[in-house]
């Protein structure tokens, strides 16, 4: 086994000593020529894995790399799907809340892109090194640590939604009311926003402070979480999601009848406004 692995692309060495066999099992060490958590050093991984699979012997590969690999392919091989149940879920349950289809799908839609804005923020400040050297006198980390973009997620999809149903719920009961979409955004705006611009600084500055720690991913953690959540707040939620309420009018609240049925709602259709009170 050791003479195969000699002869794989990217191992420097590899030996396996006689004192190292023991009860038909042995050890061989082997020595990559690049960090084995690097690209360089995964795909040497890769290539070892192959070499020994085609061997008599059942063979384990272990070690540090190895471990961070197999936990990569474990976690982030689903992540799709987790990240594909709860936005399913979050639409199914907004669209009992707001009685639309359309609605649930742009606040979905508008919450992964607080969440990607999130991670090209860490990726920018972090793995390249804008602003990290010259903020907290910290290189470029060229990588991200494994956990934190399933972390990030987790953290901010919740509190995007929590702003998302405050802004929203506002504006069907405006619109219930109305049945003005426009009337309904300003209003929904109007009685949501110091609200939510009020919880987002409270939490972005509660990030800038945990920012100041010592430790390195406590410093993206903050960075990731603080600069989403204030983006969340000002350009998606206090521009990109009543701009597209009202550019799509009375289409928001599109309900079709079976679909109201499934959920056991009223259908848009069914609901009548009711006329804004006016004072003599």
């Amino acid at each position: 086994m050791a003479t195969t692995l000699n002869g794989v692309e990217g191992v420097r060495a590899a030996v396996a000593p006689s004192d190292w066999r023991r009860d038909g099992i042995g050890l061989v060490s082997v020595i990559p020529t690049e960090d084995g958590n690097s690209p360089a050093g995964r795909q040497t991984l890769d290539r070892i894995r192959a070499a020994t699979d085609p061997l008599p012997a059942d063979v384990v590969t272990g070690g540090e790399a190895a471990q961070s690999a197999d936990f990569l392919d474990a976690v982030y091989g689903r992540f799709p799907l987790v990240v594909a149940l709860i936005a399913g879920l979050t639409f199914l349950l907004l669209a009992r809340a707001c009685r639309s289809l359309i609605v649930p799908l742009k606040a979905v839609l508008l919450n992964l892109l607080s969440v990607g804005a999130a991670w090209g923020l860490m990726v920018i400040v972090w793995q390249h090194g804008w602003g990290s050297e010259a903020i907290w006198g910290i290189e470029a980390t060229n990588a991200i640590n494994v956990e934190m973009p399933i972390v990030v997620f987790a953290f901010l999809f919740g509190i995007s939604m929590d702003y998302q149903v405050f802004i929203l719920s506002r504006m069907r009961e405006a619109y219930d009311r109305t049945g003005s979409t426009d009337a309904a955004v300003v209003e929904g705006i109007g009685r949501t926003g110091r609200l939510v611009t009020s919880a987002a600084l409270i939490l972005g500055l509660a990030f800038v402070a945990m920012s100041a720690g010592p430790g390195t991913e406590a410093k993206m953690f903050a960075t990731a979480l603080g600069g989403g959540i204030l983006l969340d707040a000002t350009l998606i939620r206090g521009v990109l999601a009543p701009a597209l309420v009202a550019l799509l009018d009375r289409w928001n609240w599109w309900m079709p009848g079976r679909a109201a049925r499934m959920l056991r709602v009223t259908s848009s259709r069914e609901v009548v406004p009711q006329p804004a009170a006016t004072s003599a």
